[in-house]
């Protein structure tokens, strides 16, 4: 059986996280993504963050499996007209220029007009309105879309997350319209603009601090630790520390070894079905009957006892024997796993979501499979591609051209005066 997305070709015009990590998807799923690069540099994180002198970043190899490359001048003629021929053999147009990049480059109407049945797909910093011209970069959409205010320590700064919820995130939002608009197009037989604003998609990831705003409005936020010690709210969702952001009380707490570990650590909920079997393990069965504790109406004003009695309990074991302990009860909880285990974890290796990779100048690294498992069609990883790599074969197999036309394009300069045959070679 053949890939979910075969037959569907890409043109990808995208840079950096958000837009590569939306078309690695797409790409994984069997979507044919040509990445369209500027001769002599391309994407700018090939050359971010290098560990090895000289090779493509992890960076950029992490983000740009599954696809081939083109350079290509499109502020040249021979170099624009070659863009319009992919326009033409291509389904999806995607990118995340800078506001008004892609309008001065190749205007929505000539798109419809060489291709109506093209889908365009953009990601911005902003929705319309009073920022919408401005650049986002990752932090700047956490900031923009509610999560920084809402993370961290309640007596502290606002933080933004290691997880890339504006880049990545906003690519992963992005992965779906696109699907959705190719889905649509196959009743209309027309393409549509499809887009994602970055403050937008880490609003959607924060939606429950969206919720607890409008809960505000009605009351104290009774799962919040500051109830519990007695501390007024204000008129805005607070941070809330490692708290629950669900209705289930839950929190971070010591393990044993957390004095030279910073990862000797577990997460532990509260959840009420198992709350007599918490009292058990961790040895306070009278809380079972105690009104102080036995609902968890009672429990809410005194969740830092709670918590602290529970985390007497799991200092006295690791991380992974007090998992051990409490999955045998149903005890929702979880280790704190730094990267380093993660990527000795060969559990995940085998689901497929972490992936060893040869790569001709870098050698073998890992990277991160596709998240997404579909039965019938098994994400491959492939290598990303060098600069330029597949460009005389998009030229030839994808566009028809000539031998005698490839020579009279790359004679005008608009590859790169032969760079791509470097990096092919």
């Amino acid at each position: 059986m053949g890939k979910a997305l075969e037959g569907v070709r890409i043109l990808d015009f995208t840079h950096v996280q958000s837009g590569p990590t939306c078309t690695q998807l797409l790409a994984w799923f069997g979507a044919d993504v040509i990445k369209v690069e500027r001769p002599g540099t391309g994407d700018i994180t090939r050359g971010q963050l290098r560990d090895v002198p000289n090779v493509d970043s992890l960076y950029f190899t992490m983000l740009n499996h599954n696809k081939r490359s083109i350079t290509l001048d499109t502020k040249n003629q021979k170099g624009k007209e070659v863009l319009e021929a992919l326009v033409k053999h291509c389904d999806v147009l995607v990118e995340n220029f800078a506001p008004g990049v892609l309008d001065r480059m190749l205007p929505w109407e000539k798109i419809q007009e060489l291709n109506p049945r093209m889908v365009v797909a953009s990601i911005k910093g902003f929705g319309p309105g009073p920022y919408e011209d401005c650049k986002v970069y990752e932090n700047v959409a956490q900031c923009a879309g509610g999560s920084a205010s809402t993370t961290g320590f309640r007596d502290g700064l606002p933080l933004v997350t290691g997880a890339q919820i504006g880049d990545s995130g906003t690519g992963l939002h992005l992965a779906l319209g696109i699907v959705t608009a190719l889905f649509q197009r196959e009743k209309t037989g027309k393409g549509q603009r499809v887009t994602c604003a970055m403050q937008d998609g880490v609003l959607n990831l924060c939606r429950v601090k969206l919720r607890d705003q409008q809960r505000l409005a009605h009351g104290p936020l009774k799962e919040y630790s500051q109830f519990g010690e007695g501390i007024p709210f204000g008129d805005a969702v607070p941070r809330a520390g490692n708290d629950s952001g669900g209705g289930q009380p839950g929190r971070i707490l010591k393990c044993k070894g957390w004095e030279t570990d910073p990862n000797a650590y577990i997460y532990f909920i509260t959840q009420a079905p198992v709350w007599e079997k918490i009292c058990d393990v961790i040895g306070k069965p009278e809380w079972k009957s105690d009104p102080n504790f036995a609902k968890p109406e009672a429990r809410l004003p005194r969740l830092n006892e709670v918590f602290g009695t529970i985390e007497e309990w799991t200092m006295t074991k690791t991380k992974f024997e007090a998992m051990e302990i409490l999955n045998q009860y149903d005890i929702p909880c979880g280790p704190i796993l730094s990267m380093k285990e993660i990527i000795e974890d060969r559990s995940l290796y085998e689901t497929g979501t972490l992936v060893e990779v040869d790569h001709p100048t870098r050698g073998q690294y890992v990277t991160v499979g596709s998240p997404i498992k579909l039965s019938d069609s098994p994400a491959e990883v492939v290598r990303s591609p060098l600069l330029g790599e597949h460009t005389q074969e998009i030229l030839r197999d994808v566009l028809g051209f000539s031998e005698s036309q490839m020579e009279e394009i790359e004679g005008s300069g608009a590859l790169g005066g032969g760079a791509h045959r470097i990096a092919a070679e």
